[in-house]
């Protein structure tokens, strides 16, 4: 009897060391987070959360209030642009807007950020948006001047030549759209035909079944 609880004793000295690093590794998996999903992993990278002012001076989250479970238009304009180029975008956007109709607020929901957030406070793009005769459901943002130039960087609309980059005649004319949910996100030339515009932010609008 003694030979066997000495048998006994050994074996369970022997499993001990094991079993305890089978218990270290569970605890080291209940504690490790999951990863993250590819839609968080999107929002990580190029979705953050900085804080605006729309035209209408209310504070927003640039992810959680205009951009999460959404499908957008974005687009970076000056109110007062050297070359002219962001009133003939702004003027094709309307007409966008209006070829989008009743989406637009609805199903889609466009932005112009400024670039020049020092001159565009919300006053002046209010200003700005009225004189072009822009719909509800289009927002015109402003912000910290810090948060604009991390946003235009996170969102792609930059040169690869950093002498253009900086040049504030040479800015993108772009717009970037995008299903946020659906992890669809595309980009097209401002000054494209509106109706070309629309058809390609409609394609990412899911389709009835």
């Amino acid at each position: 009897m003694p030979t066997l609880n000495r048998r006994r004793w050994l074996t369970a000295a022997a499993l001990a060391p094991v079993a305890g690093a089978v218990i270290a590794r569970a605890a080291d998996v209940a504690s490790t987070p999951p990863a993250p999903s590819p839609r968080e992993s999107i929002q990580a990278r190029y979705l953050p959360n900085v804080v605006l002012r729309t035209q209408d001076d209310k504070e927003v989250r640039f992810y959680d209030d205009l951009i999460r479970d959404k499908i957008v238009t974005i687009n970076f304009i000056y109110s007062t642009c050297a070359d002219g180029t962001c009133p003939l975008i702004t003027a094709n956007l309307v007409q966008v807007q209006r070829l989008l109709d009743r989406h637009v607020g609805r199903d889609i929901f466009m932005y112009s950020i400024t670039l020049n957030p020092r001159h565009d406070t919300p006053k002046v793009l209010k200003r700005y948006a009225r004189a072009y005769g822009v719909r509800p459901g289009w927002e015109f943002l402003t912000g910290q001047p810090d948060d604009i130039e991390f946003l235009r960087r996170k969102l792609r609309f930059t040169d690869v030549d950093p002498a253009i980059d900086k040049d504030p005649s040479r800015h993108s004319g772009n717009v970037r759209y995008g299903n946020e949910p659906l992890m669809q996100w595309a980009m097209c030339q401002g000054q494209a035909t509106p109706k070309y515009i629309a058809d390609s932010i409609l394609w990412v609008v899911p389709k009835p079944a």
